[in-house]
């Protein structure tokens, strides 16, 4: 006998913002009253098998399970973050979710497949998410959303209300706890980036290539505006994660036909754009009207094999580090206690400059999150092999160490520069010819290999032991990363 899918627990939405909706004036955010509002908090991912899980909640990155730093700067939004933001340990997986998604739905069934995820959801962000997140001082969260939720390949067009039940019930969960939303397409029809974060399981942003691609974005976001029109506790949208150079060509496109439009006498809500290689605007030429530019501002400081940091007044410092462990280096906490420095120059330099951010990652595995699982939960102690099996052979791609495979891949790496130097110069430009060799050796061709080795795991597992597994997700039966919180939270 089949079981009903689970009903979707949307709370009563709260009155409207005392600030009305948010908008854009000369270089600062403003509440209808004209008064400025500062953004502070962090991004909301998922991820389920990799040694890291959390910003990804509605757009899964294997290691945290995934959501992405972000600064603004009156027209400016800094998308800041060290190492969580698109991230490699929230949920442990390998490669990309649809392909993990595919593995665990052949051993699972359906019906299993879909009580396992809908309970994941649900616990993985709830009331006491929220209620822990604004006691903290944070105002808004940035939900990174994969376009899946919202869409089926197989029938575009027609758009999922299950999808966009879950962006509710978070919208509503925070406003609640006074806390605004920011709503980030981290995945993008066809994939707005190389990297593995964009979900698009190649490396290569086939949404720049296909107007097929942009038109369907398109028709997402204005099913977006529908449906949250007016809805003062939307403090904007994130029309793509981290795009690239060719961003340029269909920039114009994108931001002006898929605008928050007036209807019915709403006010449009303001965009978050993320600039070329995630920094760079001077293809936007004139500010854009009613938009924020969002930049990464990650340090290499904040990841392993770099320097240790000491300070320096020229340091812009990193957004959102990833963190060591004590299965990591004998010395784990006196290197957290380093980036958690380099997280507080950082923060000054926001707080004098009067920037919004928003840091990389709220929950996750224990990689990077301000909240992470406990390590005797279920979920931690059945898939401890794995994780630490994909640790060791490098799978992912965010804040990996790569001191246990350079022996493989350097002569790779080698014998490429050699027999076809252009690789030195093969976009995108700060990719060196180690990212380019990782991203397809690692990240896709033997990740993929791992999703049945993952998906194995989940066997023959019941209904309730499923429920036990994703319930590790739940905030009473996670951590908390004290140094971290103490050192962002808003004075």
């Amino acid at each position: 006998m089949s079981r009903t899918r689970l009903k979707i627990g949307v709370p009563i939405e709260s009155k409207p913002a005392a600030s009305g909706i948010l908008k854009v004036s000369k270089r600062e955010i403003v509440g209808q009253d004209g008064n400025p509002v500062i953004l502070r908090g962090a991004g909301l991912a998922s991820a389920v098998a990799k040694p890291k899980f959390a910003g990804g909640m509605l757009n899964m990155e294997n290691f945290i399970t995934y959501t992405l730093p972000y600064m603004w700067y009156g027209p400016l939004l800094f998308n800041s973050s060290v190492v969580a933001g698109r991230i490699c340990r929230i949920e442990g997986y390998p490669g990309h979710e649809p392909g993990m998604r595919k593995a665990l739905k052949n051993v699972l069934g359906g019906e299993k497949y879909d009580f396992f995820f809908d309970k994941f959801l649900e616990y993985f962000f709830a009331e006491e998410d929220a209620k822990f997140f604004g006691s903290l001082g944070f105002n808004c969260i940035r939900l990174a959303v994969n376009y899946r939720h919202l869409e089926d390949d197989m029938n575009p067009g027609v758009y999922l209300e299950r999808g966009f039940l879950w962006i509710d019930r978070i919208i509503n969960l925070c406003a609640a706890e006074g806390i605004y939303t920011i709503i980030d397409l981290h995945a993008a029809p066809g994939g707005q980036n190389q990297g593995w974060h964009s979900n698009s399981g190649i490396h290569k942003a086939m949404f720049w290539e296909h107007i097929e691609f942009q038109d369907r974005a398109v028709g997402i976001w204005r099913a977006i505006a529908e449906r949250y029109k007016g809805n003062t506790w939307v403090a904007g949208r994130s029309c793509g994660d981290e795009t690239p150079t060719l961003w340029k060509i269909t920039a114009n496109y994108l931001l002006y036909t898929t605008g928050w439009k007036r209807r019915s006498g709403k006010l449009i809500h303001t965009t978050f754009s993320t600039g070329r290689e995630h920094a760079d605007f001077s293809q936007f030429e004139d500010p854009l009207p009613n938009s924020v530019y969002a930049c990464h501002d990650y340090s290499s400081f904040g990841f392993p094999d770099n320097e240790i940091y000491t300070g320096s007044p020229g340091q812009r410092g990193e957004w959102g580090p990833v963190y060591a462990g004590p299965d990591d280096d004998p010395n784990w906490e006196s290197i957290n206690k380093v980036r958690y420095h380099v997280l507080k120059d950082q923060l000054t330099i926001y707080e004098e400059r009067k920037i919004s951010w928003s840091i990389w990652l709220y929950k996750d595995i224990g990689f990077q999150g301000m909240v992470y699982t406990a390590p005797d939960t279920t979920y931690m102690k059945r898939l401890k092999p794995f994780l630490q099996k994909k640790k060791r052979i490098a799978a992912d791609a965010w804040g990996v160490d790569l001191s246990t495979v350079g022996h493989i891949t350097k002569p790779i790496e080698d014998w490429l520069v050699q027999e076809v130097p252009s690789i030195l110069h093969k976009y995108p430009p700060t990719w060196k010819p180690s990212r380019h060799v990782g991203r397809l050796i690692r990240n896709i061709l033997m990740s993929e290999e791992l999703y049945p080795e993952y998906a194995a795991y989940f066997e023959g597992l019941s209904f309730d032991e499923l429920d036990e597994l994703a319930a590790s997700f739940k905030f009473g039966n996670c951590l908390q990363r004290k140094g971290l919180n103490d050192a962002i939270k808003p004075k």
